[in-house]
């Protein structure tokens, strides 16, 4: 079976396009976690795994956050 490499943002199915947007948010929330509790993330970057602690992470700032994903009627 061949992979699809098509960018996940051109998908169909209006779910799996929003996908990306969730996992951003999720990954900016983990960070945010971290810092505040003064825990190590722990990340794949490249396919390496790699330990970042909380000093390293780049807090966002509030006007760069997201806004909530529009959802289409279906």
């Amino acid at each position: 079976m061949k992979m699809n490499t098509r960018p996940i943002e051109t998908a169909q199915d209006p779910d799996l396009r929003l996908s990306v947007h969730a996992i951003e948010r999720a990954a900016r929330r983990a960070r945010e976690i971290a810092r505040q509790t003064a825990t190590a993330l722990v990340i794949s970057h490249n396919g390496v795994i790699e330990l970042l602690q909380p000093e390293q992470l780049v807090q966002t700032p509030p006007s760069a956050q997201e806004q909530t994903a529009p959802y289409a009627a279906k």
